[in-house]
């Protein structure tokens, strides 16, 4: 978990529901990746879903492949650990 205060349920529900994606190979990372972390998300992991939850399906995709970096520098620590599940 990285710093700041634990998600709520609430917030936790809504990134579950954005986590449901087009493309099943990004469905299967986050559905894991929520199952492994999600209670113990903090805001800051949230808000760093959140932008990654913005993205296309595709470069998300692309992202978490490891085929493109994230624009924010500082969202290169969660997506490694996207990465890693």
């Amino acid at each position: 978990m990285s710093g700041g205060s634990r998600v709520d349920a609430s917030d936790l529900n809504r990134l579950r529901w954005r986590c449901r994606r087009g493309l099943l190979e990004n469905d299967l990372v986050l559905s894991r990746f929520l199952a492994m972390a999600g209670a113990s998300l903090s805001d800051v992991d949230a808000a760093a879903l959140s932008r990654l939850l913005d993205l296309s399906d595709n470069d998300l995709w692309e992202m978490l492949s490891g085929r493109l970096e994230p624009a924010d520098a500082a969202d290169a620590p969660f997506v490694e650990r996207l990465r890693a599940v």
